[in-house]
């Protein structure tokens, strides 16, 4: 699934670390870590809370496009 390595890549884009962007969902580094390896799937409300943070769409988010698109 492509949404793992998005995650790292827009995180490591952010200047960000695991830590940080775990925060920023409300979870503990060592989760967040785990849906950057895909041992766990992220759940939505923490995907639309990272679309939010980056400001990029779900689809790009989810890998479905490999153009980000910027929220409105």
């Amino acid at each position: 699934m492509t949404i793992y390595p998005r995650l790292r890549d827009l995180r490591e884009d952010a200047d960000k670390s695991q830590a940080e962007i775990a925060q920023v969902i409300g979870t503990s580094q060592s989760y967040y870590a785990q849906y950057e390896n895909g041992r766990r799937m992220l759940p939505f409300d923490r995907a639309i809370t990272l679309a939010r943070y980056y400001n990029v769409s779900l689809d790009y988010l989810a890998g479905l496009i490999n153009t980000p698109r910027k929220l409105r």
